[in-house]
């Protein structure tokens, strides 16, 4: 079954593309054609539905609806297809109008068929449990590059009991279509094909989509339970496929007596008849006008049909047994707490938004925010500001009048100390075990592999920060932040740092650096260099993960002076990296400060410490050709010169030990000048 399941889903990406709104029927059709052991099995199916749907009584649900629950997996690659959860409750309050009649353009419906405009008594609610009986939103996030195909393989990726949920798959491309669904019978026969491809673009009527194109996903259903195109389809023998607007389908019916034959219509000609009728139903969701604003009562009737036959399990789903296993029974029926908050890491001052978003039936909540100033401890969306540094943790406790459930989130919010940490940074990261710490932290919103500590790679010393892009998809952005550093008292600062990339093959990617500084604590970023994907590389492309093998591969880059006004008591740094299909990514030897020299740009000055990090001492080794003399002067992180002197000689070679005893524990600047240049360079002391 694989094999023809491969084989099928390479001939329906060919058909679909050649498509625009939906391709079910073309899909379908190449599917039986090229899958005849299949193929029986659906025509015994299909041939049991439609006995079963041509002698099923409709009976008037009088206020009680089939109600059937849906899951959304939204498949990104963190593109525009990650789509909100507002505009997946949008495409569900589009549904429910239209398969009740209440969206609000059926006044438009016209004269000949007002009377037969149904509500169809069907309800469309998200699951609040999943297949094992846990909380849900019935929204489910699942990243894969599968989105830009959008075929059949989406659903490999995750799909919940079909018999117990429709399944609607967001993505960016459907195929190349708007959308396309699996009907009954074919459902009954491939199960784990089962429910509603859709692309992005085509779902509600915010965010990426657009009113016009918001009845996509209320056709793609009407698939599902059982409604051809309004100009018929097939009844499976003779495997017979319809393009739309052919004049050859007014010999063909959609199995639906008060739907006019017609050839169907990719316009809303509201006068159009095509087949002999007075008019045709151009208004009709199964049609592909975009215009479609109704159903008829016949194709509500076959619709019940289908919901009331075994075929795909229809009728389990909204059996009352199925609504209380998905949660849909009834009232929301809260289930979990749950808080979004707007960041993790501020100042003293600033403030965090904090949202309840526990599920479901919230009618109270009581939150407790220790160390925090709250503007409400009852509201859904509280604003709170901190006075003091500190880790501090958010309680959260939510109830429906009944019950209540809650959460306590250890550690959430670190507040930072205004003025900052006093002097500057020499982070070469070999006392650094895992960020955060003390100097440096990473947003991390996505909750992926961002930069991380490594021993796999270094220039100084044996480890540097390393990015994990060689897997990572395109489009993410990564981010490393300085803590606020008080750096008021001094007259200047340079910021220089190395880094090292190398990209999968020789093509261009879109993968770039920028460095941002900030001068009120984070609230303002002002862009001070961008490495972009052409400049980004240091080693030749390699096909495998990507560590730089030797200090040739590490690239030096300054940002030579900042103005006065950045000089505050809440400076702080940002390193962005945004992915863009390249391979791993390096950063090392982050200098902040004010006597970090530039690196001798001729590259005459040559200049080693070993080791590094140091215990006792440490052997300065340059080689200036030319110069007989040099000055020696290492300097703390507050800028402080803790040693000096002069050395001279005759062959421009000088090999200096230094005893370090003097010296406290701490990253320190040794700084080498001469008539040619300078060279600065970090030392790590270590007793």
């Amino acid at each position: 079954m694989r094999i023809v399941l491969t084989i099928f889903l390479l001939h329906t990406l060919l058909i679909a593309r050649a498509q625009h709104m939906c391709a079910s029927d073309s899909l379908r059709i190449h599917h039986l054609q090229n899958n005849p052991a299949i193929a029986q099995a659906v025509i015994a199916r299909d041939t049991q539905l439609e006995a079963h749907t041509q002698s099923f009584s409709p009976v008037q649900r009088s206020g009680n609806p089939y109600v059937i629950p849906v899951v959304f997996h939204i498949v990104h690659n963190y593109g525009p297809e990650n789509i909100s959860d507002a505009q997946v409750h949008d495409a569900l309050r589009i549904i429910n109008e239209n398969f009740r009649k209440r969206n609000a353009d059926t006044a438009n419906i016209i004269s000949a068929f007002q009377g037969i405009a149904a509500d169809c008594e069907i309800e469309f609610r998200l699951a609040q449990k999943d297949p094992d009986g846990n909380c849900t939103r019935g929204i489910n996030r699942i990243a894969s590059t599968t989105t830009y195909s959008g075929g059949h393989e989406v659903k490999q990726l995750i799909h919940w009991n079909p018999t117990m949920y429709l399944n609607v798959y967001v993505v960016n491309q459907a195929a190349g279509l708007a959308g396309h669904a699996v009907w009954p019978s074919d459902a009954d026969t491939i199960p784990e094909w089962d429910g509603i491809v859709i692309s992005h673009e085509y779902l509600g009527c915010i965010g990426t989509s657009a009113p016009t194109r918001s009845m996509v996903l209320s056709h793609e259903i009407g698939h599902y339970l059982n409604l051809q195109h309004i100009w018929g389809g097939n009844n499976v023998p003779g495997f017979y496929y319809l393009p739309c607007a052919n004049a050859g389908n007014c010999a063909f019916d959609d199995g639906v007596m008060d739907t006019p034959n017609t050839i169907g219509w990719q316009s809303c000609n509201l006068s159009g008849s095509s087949c002999g009728s007075p008019v045709d139903n151009v208004q009709n969701f199964m049609d592909y006008s975009y215009c479609g604003i109704m159903f008829t009562e016949g194709q509500k009737t076959r619709m019940h049909a289908c919901l009331n036959s075994a075929i795909a399990g229809r009728n389990n789903l909204w059996s009352a047994a199925n609504l209380l296993a998905t949660g849909t029974d009834g009232p929301n029926a809260l289930c979990g707490a749950d808080v979004y908050f707007s960041k993790r890491f501020i100042c003293v001052g600033q403030s965090v938004t904090f949202t309840d978003q526990s599920y479901h039936g919230v009618t109270t909540r009581s939150w407790n925010f220790f160390g925090g100033n709250a503007s409400s401890l009852s509201d859904s969306v509280v604003t709170v500001s901190y006075t003091a540094p500190g880790v501090y943790d958010v309680y959260l406790q939510a109830g429906n009048g009944i019950s209540t459930v809650d959460t306590l989130l250890n550690d959430l919010i670190t507040v930072y100390a205004v003025p900052g940490v006093p002097g500057m940074i020499l982070e070469s990261f070999e006392n650094v075990s895992a960020l955060p710490n003390a100097d440096w932290y990473s947003p991390n919103p996505q909750n992926d592999s961002t930069f991380r500590v490594t021993n796999l790679a270094s220039f100084t010393g044996s480890h540097s920060l390393v990015l994990d892009n060689y897997q990572m998809p395109a489009g993410l952005v990564e981010e490393l932040i300085t803590v606020p550093r008080d750096i008021s008292g001094l007259t200047q600062v340079q910021v220089s740092f190395r880094h090292a990339f190398a990209r999968k093959d020789t093509n261009l990617t879109s993968d770039r650096l920028q460095v941002y500084s900030s001068n009120d604590c984070g609230t303002s970023w002002f862009l001070k260099k961008t490495i972009t994907a052409s400049s980004l590389p240091t080693a030749s492309p390699i096909a495998t993960p990507y560590f730089p093998s030797n200090s040739g591969e590490w690239v030096y880059s300054t940002i030579p002076s900042f103005s006065a006004s950045s000089l505050t008591d809440d400076f702080m740094m940002k390193f962005v990296f945004t992915t863009g299909g390249g391979n791993n990514f390096f950063l090392e030897d982050i200098n902040i400060g004010a006597y970090l020299g530039l690196e001798d740009s001729l590259g005459i000055m040559q200049m080693e410490l070993a080791p590094n990090p140091a215990n006792e001492s440490c052997r300065i080794s340059i080689h200036c050709p030319g110069v007989q003399e040099i000055s020696l002067s290492i300097y703390d992180l507050s800028g402080k010169v803790v040693d000096a002197n002069h050395y001279f000689s005759n062959t421009g070679e000088w090999a200096i030990v230094r005893n370090l005893n003097m010296l406290e524990n701490g990253y320190y600047f040794v700084r080498i000048q001469s008539a040619l240049g300078e060279k600065t360079l970090p030392l790590v002391v270590s007793h």
